[in-house]
């Protein structure tokens, strides 16, 4: 089998292990037997072990980096959600989080897995650089902080979004408290936010080398620094006001939702330098 063939099955296995681990995931979440929850996390390190795979063995097969469309960012995302989730995990010591931040990560790679997006394809198809992406080191350093930056963004969405379940009406006893969901998700968004300023920063020197030009204005480039400064205004407004709690949490829940429309809107619904996505 050819190695792009292998890197699709390892894409494949890597969606079942996903799928596999946030159903247990979700049975943790309500039951706290922590035996399932154990055995969600090694599913969930195994579905990070054959996204790895996926991605040496497509680079193996591509000749460059897994980062010239849309279906190879896609991978890439998938990859850093889970890692980074895990890497978080192992730090608080609870898997409660797992149970809404692997399925982001879980659809992401399943719209790679089967090409279908809004009624877009996503092809597999192993495609050469083109000339802008040609600088194949500069390339890899930029996508793969993009994709730990956005990894660690997904953590601090499902953190919020569960923050604004538990700091409800009604406390919900198999969640974490309320106070730790906020404070895990500072702690990732403390991360994200300076990863994600070093993108932006190698992606103008990047521009400047490919198009002449360190700045355009074009849709990625606008999405990500109104991306970046909607994150840094959740920073400023918990350090100054001490701005905690739900507001804090819908901002975050905004921000995500502004992370996946750079990642996938610009792409795929705007024209731009970065339309090769």
């Amino acid at each position: 089998m050819p190695f792009g063939g292998v890197s699709l099955l390892f894409v494949s296995s890597a969606l079942v292990a996903l799928v596999v681990s946030v159903a247990l995931y979700i049975f943790y979440t309500i039951t706290k037997h922590e035996d399932i929850g154990a055995a969600g996390s090694i599913i969930a390190w195994l579905g990070t072990a054959f996204l790895t795979l996926a991605l040496v063995f497509r680079t193996i097969a591509s000749g460059h980096g897994p980062f010239a469309n849309m279906y190879e960012y896609s991978v890439s995302f998938a990859w850093g959600v889970t890692l980074c989730y895990l890497l978080i995990e192992r730090q608080l010591k609870s898997r409660t989080l797992g149970a809404l931040v692997l399925p982001i990560g879980a659809l992401i790679l399943a719209m790679a897995a089967h090409g279908w997006l809004f009624n877009i394809r996503i092809s597999s198809d192993i495609e050469p650089l083109v000339p802008a992406l040609q600088n194949n080191l500069l390339l890899t350093v930029h996508v793969a902080v993009a994709i730990f930056a956005y990894g660690m963004f997904a953590v601090a969405f499902g953190s919020a979004i569960m923050y604004l379940i538990q700091s409800g009406s009604m406390r919900v006893s198999w969640l974490p408290d309320a106070e730790v969901l906020d404070d895990t998700s500072y702690k990732s968004v403390m991360i994200g936010v300076p990863l994600f300023a070093l993108v932006i920063i190698l992606g103008a020197y990047w521009g400047n080398v490919a198009w002449g030009r360190y700045w355009g204005w074009d849709p990625k480039e606008t999405a990500s620094l109104v991306t970046w400064l909607i994150y840094l205004g959740y920073l400023h407004s918990r350090a100054i006001a001490g701005w905690k709690g739900r507001p804090a949490a819908v901002l975050l829940a905004i921000g995500f939702a502004a992370v996946l429309f750079t990642f996938f809107g610009v792409n795929l619904f705007l024209s731009g330098l970065h339309s090769y996505a």
